[in-house]
């Protein structure tokens, strides 16, 4: 097993190389590495045209995995994204024959813009790794995440994602537009060719893997833990939010902290991590009421609230608290 800061230098080879393609954006870029490592699956979310495709490609050629692309429309069943049985007449049997969503990374492109039955396709496969056809279950490559792309709800064609599928999602991350001078940057690289035709390949999947199973023994001192639950708690009991983030939220956070610990180097997590992290984690779980919408309330406002009326535990010196 690697250093923390053998680990550390890995993935920051990955980020830079990501950040050949998408320009200015180094913490979405940062955001999407942690949910690699933490083998969660991201929502981006964001207008058309501002590199979200882009940023799962160069993620997907970066670390060597298989990669497939699912372009979600109005039309596209289930059986599209999960694969289906054909009947053989030379055998007399049925043969499965496996849909885009066995890959390692899978691209579920404006994932709102198909129906809610088709959306829910994939939620067996986010959850349990696995996928049911006609009875028979098949088992995901390993490993195994999905990247979504989401216009915004209010544009044209789109449906809602339910609220058990954004709670499957680890992060939910939004690009923005380049500031000018990225934008100058991005037409210097494209005037001959798309810059992600260079991209190299950094680390193959089992290197992945074991990163993945490496993060998860990052310490998380038990006043941490606490901290991570008390937001998530503070959720539950806000007066602006109807619907509050669920446990898989809080682990989502846990894990998230650790990752970013890992790759700052360090074999602890700090609340810093935790606070950097509780906007991307929880924002997309969390429902604000009627009224706080009406009042142009958003989820990010509330957890901004939330950090602040949360005590944070004490000061911390080398992975230990200072009393």
């Amino acid at each position: 097993m690697q250093s923390v800061q053998d680990l550390a230098t890995s993935v920051q080879r990955v980020i830079n190389n990501v950040e050949k393609v998408i320009v200015g954006k180094a913490e979405s870029v940062a955001f999407s590495l942690i949910a690699v490592i933490c083998n969660g699956h991201v929502l981006i979310e964001d207008v058309p045209g501002v590199g979200k495709t882009v940023l799962t490609k160069a993620i997907a050629r970066s670390i060597g995995c298989s990669f497939k692309r699912i372009q979600f429309t109005p039309d596209l069943l289930p059986s599209d994204v999960t694969g289906v049985s054909i009947y053989n007449q030379k055998t007399g049997n049925f043969e499965f024959r496996a849909g885009p969503i066995m890959s390692q990374i899978v691209l579920a492109d404006e994932i709102n813009r198909a129906t809610p039955k088709t959306q829910s396709a994939l939620l067996e496969a986010m959850e349990e790794t696995q996928i049911t056809v006609d009875g028979a279950t098949y088992r995901l490559p390993e490993p195994f995440m999905v990247m979504a792309t989401q216009n915004p709800i209010e544009y044209e064609g789109t449906f809602p994602l339910p609220e058990a599928q954004l709670d499957r999602f680890m992060m939910n991350i939004k690009l923005g537009y380049p500031n000018v001078s990225d934008e100058m940057n991005i037409l210097d690289t494209h005037q001959f060719h798309h810059p992600l035709d260079d991209l190299e390949q950094i680390m193959v999947a089992e290197e992945l893997v074991l990163i993945q199973k490496q993060v998860r023994s990052i310490h998380v001192d038990p006043s941490i833990r606490e901290y991570i639950v008390a937001i998530a708690n503070a959720t539950r009991n806000h007066n602006n939010i109807y619907l509050g983030s669920s446990p898989r939220g809080s682990l989502a956070l846990y894990r998230a902290s650790q990752a970013l610990a890992a790759i700052r180097g360090r074999g602890y997590v700090i609340p810093d991590d935790v606070k950097l992290l509780t906007k991307p984690t929880l924002a997309h779980r969390i429902i604000v009421t009627p009224a706080a919408r009406v009042r142009a309330i958003t989820s990010t406002a509330v957890l901004d609230e939330i950090l602040q009326s949360v005590p944070v535990p004490g000061a911390w010196v080398g992975g230990g608290k200072v009393r």
